[in-house]
């Protein structure tokens, strides 16, 4: 009865993501510790079942939330009309559904319906072709919760942040600020402490220019903004430390030394976290009143509908969730009634 509910976007429809949700409870042991919830439609799932051959696997069809089984993978039927699926081809119509399914699986969030929420991969530019102003899943759901979203990319060797997001290069410069920096390591420590259970954890903090600036040699950003907001940070508890060159960083002693990483831009970290991590990462918003993972791969249209695709991302996202729900639920309690020592005069 206690089971996580896990609401689940299927993602671009034409890509990989509903292969990589069908293969991943197709695992009934998944069952075990969660209630999946997928808003998506019947017609749609036998669609992919069909291309992709599989035969040993059905949801439990249902209408509404409240009638999910708890021992089975439940897909929610919210579209009715008849659709093309064209694999491996964006679509104005695919990216409409898309949208359609991460607005109903978030209102749902909202309404306490789902406990979580796993996103599959969408195409953006097939959704602003109907939804004008949308960026991607963690700007739209920072317009629909309390906080200030963090992306944070994790595997089993490396939780990483970033101080700016997706921002052209171009405008990175202008970003990297004492403020940005500051806000996004407290913004860090804060979930690795709440949604991991890290008492004190020690945070990298990358350099911006080649080699961490070589003593100004390669740039100013070094000396003048990263290692006196370092500095700001250590005095108020936080143990941050760096700037490290990025170059040089991603290696296993590093590694294993810091509990997260914050990246100065999108591709400083990615870049390593992809190489290194790919095919088991996730991502995670962090900073909001709600948990929502996903895979990191994207629709990788070049292999739809061929039955290669490969779930392990996705599957771990559906493991993250539910973990870091009950993380913070576990923080909660702790911190619920604080003991309040008086001195004595």
């Amino acid at each position: 009865m206690n089971k996580i509910k896990v609401g689940i976007s299927v993602g671009d429809l034409n890509g990989i993501g509903l292969e990589t949700i069908i293969k991943t409870f197709n695992d009934s042991r998944m069952m075990d510790f969660c209630t999946p919830i997928i808003f998506g439609s019947s017609k749609m799932v036998a669609t992919h079942k069909k291309a992709l051959d599989i035969k040993d696997f059905n949801f439990n069809i249902i209408n509404n939330t409240k009638d999910a089984h708890p021992k089975k993978a439940n897909l929610l039927n919210i579209w009715k009309d008849d659709f093309e699926i064209n694999f491996g081809k964006a679509t104005t119509r695919s990216g409409e559904l898309s949208f359609d399914s991460l607005k109903q699986a978030t209102q749902a969030l909202k309404d306490k319906k789902i406990d979580v929420l796993v996103t599959a991969p969408i195409n953006k530019s097939s959704i602003q072709e109907k939804v004008s102003g949308f960026i991607g899943h963690t700007e739209f759901l920072q317009g629909n919760f309390e906080g200030e979203s963090l992306m944070i990319m994790l595997s089993e060797i490396m939780k990483i942040a970033f101080v700016t997001g997706h921002v052209p290069l171009i405008d990175v410069k202008k970003a990297i600020t004492t403020e940005n920096i500051y806000s996004k390591s407290l913004q860090l420590n804060t979930s690795l402490i709440q949604d991991f259970g890290i008492r004190k954890p020690k945070i990298a903090v990358l350099g911006l220019n080649p080699h961490a600036g070589e003593e100004g040699m390669l740039g100013n950003e070094e000396n003048d903004i990263i290692i006196p907001t370092i500095k700001k940070l250590k005095e108020e508890g936080i143990m941050a430390f760096g700037p490290y060159p990025a170059d040089s960083f991603f290696i296993n002693k590093n590694l294993q030394q810091f509990d997260g990483i914050l990246s100065m831009y999108h591709d400083q970290g990615l870049t390593a976290f992809k190489t290194l991590s790919f095919s088991e990462g996730v991502n995670y918003t962090a900073g909001l009143n709600i948990v929502r993972t996903s895979p990191v791969h994207g629709t990788a249209y070049e292999i739809a509908g061929k039955g290669i695709a490969d779930e392990k991302s996705f599957r771990e996202a559906v493991y993250l969730a539910c973990d870091i729900f009950k993380k913070r639920a576990d923080f909660k309690e702790l911190n619920k009634n604080p003991l309040v020592f008086k001195t004595r005069k």
